[in-house]
């Protein structure tokens, strides 16, 4: 009996310790004409902040067939980080954006959004279509 109550709390224990994120920032990629800019600044700045920080399990999900021309949404889990780590990675995201949002061919290059009040919840992605993924390192 002690060891089937031991073996219980020892899988429950790793299920509660093994949640995944529950709150996402939403990074959002709009096409004016020609296609939606690259995600290359954005998934390079997340690759460059985990390595140094050391962050293990970040969670990116991205949500494409959102138009006709490719609009897609990247979505990053913030579970992980600190209060300071926080602060430090949204103020690295909005600048990472807005040098992309600067360096685009007017009228021509579509706009990357970011708005870092607003918070997705893991509820709202277990809904959406089109989910994919692609990062958890």
């Amino acid at each position: 009996m002690k060891k089937v109550l031991l073996t219980i709390g020892l899988f429950t224990s790793v299920f509660f310790f093994s949640q995944k994120n529950e709150n996402f920032l939403q990074v959002g990629y709009h096409s004016i004409c020609c296609g939606t800019p690259s995600d290359k600044p954005v998934m390079n700045f997340i690759n460059q902040f985990q390595q140094k920080n050391k962050i293990k399990n970040f969670e990116v999900y991205k949500q494409s067939g959102l138009g006709r021309e490719g609009e897609f949404n990247i979505y990053i889990g913030t579970d992980k980080f600190s209060k300071t780590q926080k602060a430090k990675f949204v103020e690295g995201l909005k600048a990472a954006i807005d040098a992309q949002n600067r360096m685009k061919k007017p009228n021509r290059d579509g706009n990357v959004s970011f708005e870092e009040t607003e918070m997705v919840k893991k509820a709202d992605l277990s809904n959406a279509r089109n989910l994919t993924l692609i990062s958890n390192k």
